[in-house]
């Protein structure tokens, strides 16, 4: 499966600068933008994380992120051994990583998504490229053409090359021989069990996401 078809259907503009939640001012919630290498890039597995549901809870919660394809430069994807899920670790110039890009996300997501990726990552900002058009592999005559260069957040993985395998990690053989164990009738608890954990112990109306004034901010 083709990556594109997997985010085309999820591409939104946002229809106001404004939360969709009710009472949400616009100033109550930083916007972030993060840019998604491995299983995140699956909208299922994205929106279970920050939403609790496969599928946009409404279609308003839909309207409020931008998916698009990008490219990290300088930095390597590696199969984590004994995965399903991949690291990226700095690089050579010459290296990229293909990935998407998610504008529109709460302080609440930030939060969700900084829980389920655990201790093995490490949140940090990076400069990626917007892709215009997806090139194809070893066709000189129709390569990546790169646009605006934007600044976002990614998880950099922090746990020691020693735990990576030396093969690249391949997004369509996740979607096809992996997804299901995540995503589906099949999942099994890939993390998401310590993300809705932290939210219920927040005891929180919102859901973790911080709209309220009597819970805290999560970042400034």
């Amino acid at each position: 499966m083709d990556l594109t078809s997997l985010y085309a259907h999820q591409h939104r503009k946002r229809a106001t600068p404004t939360s969709y939640r009710s009472g949400a001012s616009s100033s109550s919630t930083m916007s972030h933008t993060a840019f998604f290498y491995g299983t995140l890039m699956a909208p299922p597995v994205l929106h279970r994380v920050i939403w609790g549901s496969q599928t946009p809870p409404t279609p308003a919660h839909a309207s409020l992120l931008s998916i698009r394809p990008a490219i990290l430069h300088a930095h390597q994807r590696r199969h984590v051994k004994d995965a399903d899920y991949p690291a990226v670790i700095p690089s050579t110039h010459d290296s990229e990583v293909r990935g998407t890009l998610v504008e529109g996300l709460t302080d609440g997501d930030i939060w969700r998504l900084d829980i389920f990726e655990g201790d093995e990552y490490e949140r940090r900002h990076v400069k990626v490229r917007v892709l215009k058009s997806k090139g194809r592999a070893g066709d000189a005559e129709h390569e990546d053409v790169e646009g605006d260069e934007v600044s976002a957040q990614t998880y950099i993985w922090i746990a020691g090359e020693h735990r990576l395998e030396s093969e690249e990690w391949d997004f369509d053989h996740f979607v096809k021989e992996k997804m299901s164990r995540w995503v589906g009738r099949e999942a099994a608890d890939e993390g998401f069990q310590d993300v809705d954990d932290a939210v219920a112990a927040l005891n929180d109306p919102t859901g973790g996401r911080g709209d309220s004034p009597e819970y805290p901010q999560f970042y400034e």
